[in-house]
């Protein structure tokens, strides 16, 4: 086997947080876990292991150091001169470097989380989702907020701890405090929650009577936010420590609130834009005229419809739209006109209209003039 420098890929000269770190990026490629049925994984794992357990001990790494590696090898685990003799002896090693660093635990490491490293392991409590409604107008002016939620929160009788007393908080018997056990499967030794403490590395004795041994009660709470203006249907808020208790020291969980919309009467949205269609006459469409229309904003915006206007016309008006909820400015208000055809027309009216209709003449109708020539080209 190469020198253990070697193996670890670090200079003789590693301070110990530098082998440790070289030895967990190792450790992590080539476990067991990670690469079921390969052999040369498995011997790697075991070499990197072994090259640790000498390189972070003070005493044997000055040892390893003057006389080399017979000299360290005999006293490793009855491992004798072959080293590391057991995938056991490995594993324990790697449980060592992982186990006791709070977040770093060996499953949040190797697995992405969720499994035990004994009683201080902290764990984060869980999130909440909430739904929200609010108004058209609330959500262009912003609002605040009160929601009544139900939360776990850490209990004030036992502190979080789940005993009635410290006294009653005693070191698990299987796996002596560590959380995990190591169990034979097959060719493979695994890592696993201890069964008995479920990866707490402790028991209680007399559970706490307010929480039932749980550490965490539920409570109700009112919890005021702001919804900030120009929020839009499915957007969410983050509340961040609003969840759940955490486990262990650990954070309490977030609060996500999800926004509900309503629609207006008269208004919709587009972006941070704001659409009203604006119904006029045809009179006023052909003649043209100034017309006044309301802002979500409480105060009119007037605006010129100038002589032959048609259907479906836009008109923007700057700056009388919606907030954008990211604070760059607002958007427009987009007023669509619709040229409302009359009914129920009095017989004088409509006589009116058959004099106009005798005045009309192609140059008051470009639209119609060039669709019928169109037309007459499809068949010529």
């Amino acid at each position: 086997m190469a020198d253990y420098y070697e193996t670890l890929e670090v200079q003789r000269d590693a301070t110990p947080e530098e082998i440790k770190k070289a030895y967990r990026q190792k450790a992590l490629k080539y476990h067991p876990d990670k690469n079921p049925g390969d052999k040369e994984a498995e011997s790697r794992f075991k070499e990197i292991s072994e090259a640790y357990e000498v390189l972070s001990d003070e005493k044997k790494r000055q040892i390893y150091d003057r006389h080399g590696k017979d000299a360290v090898q005999g006293g490793m685990h009855g491992g004798g001169a072959g080293g590391f003799a057991s995938m056991d002896e490995a594993l324990r090693t790697f449980m060592g470097a992982f186990g006791g660093q709070g977040g770093d635990s060996i499953f949040e490491n190797l697995f992405g989380g969720g499994g035990g490293g004994g009683h201080s392991a902290r764990r984060q409590g869980a999130s909440k989702r909430v739904n929200i409604t609010v108004s058209f107008e609330e959500a262009a002016r912003g609002a605040d907020k009160e929601l009544a939620i139900t939360n776990y929160i850490t209990c004030s009788a036992c502190r979080g701890k789940g005993a009635a007393s410290p006294k009653d908080i005693k070191k698990c018997t299987r796996c002596h405090g560590q959380g995990q056990v190591i169990e034979q499967r097959g060719f493979f030794s695994m890592s696993m929650a201890c069964p008995q403490c479920h990866g707490e590395g402790q028991v209680i004795t007399d559970p706490c009577k307010s929480c039932r041994g749980e550490g965490v009660v539920k409570e109700k709470q009112h919890v005021k936010i702001h919804i900030p203006a120009g929020v839009d249907s499915g957007m969410r808020l983050k509340m961040g420590g609003y969840g759940d208790a955490g486990m262990g020291g650990g954070p309490a969980g977030d609060l996500y609130v999800f926004i509900q919309v309503e629609p207006h009467e008269i208004f919709e949205r587009e972006g941070d834009d704001i659409l009203l269609d604006l119904p006029i006459s045809f009179t006023e469409a052909a003649l043209g005229c100034k017309k006044e229309v309301p802002s979500l904003f409480n105060h009119v915006c007037r605006i010129t419809i100038p002589e032959g206007t048609q259907n479906s016309k836009i008109f923007r008006v700057k700056g009388e739209g919606m907030p954008n909820v990211h604070g760059h400015g607002k958007g427009d208000l987009l007023v669509k006109i619709f040229v409302e055809t009359p009914s129920k027309l009095s017989e004088r009216q409509k006589e009116l209209l058959r004099e106009f209709s005798l005045l009309e003449s192609p140059a008051n109708l470009p639209k119609r003039k060039g669709f019928l020539d169109k037309i007459k080209g499809l068949f010529a």
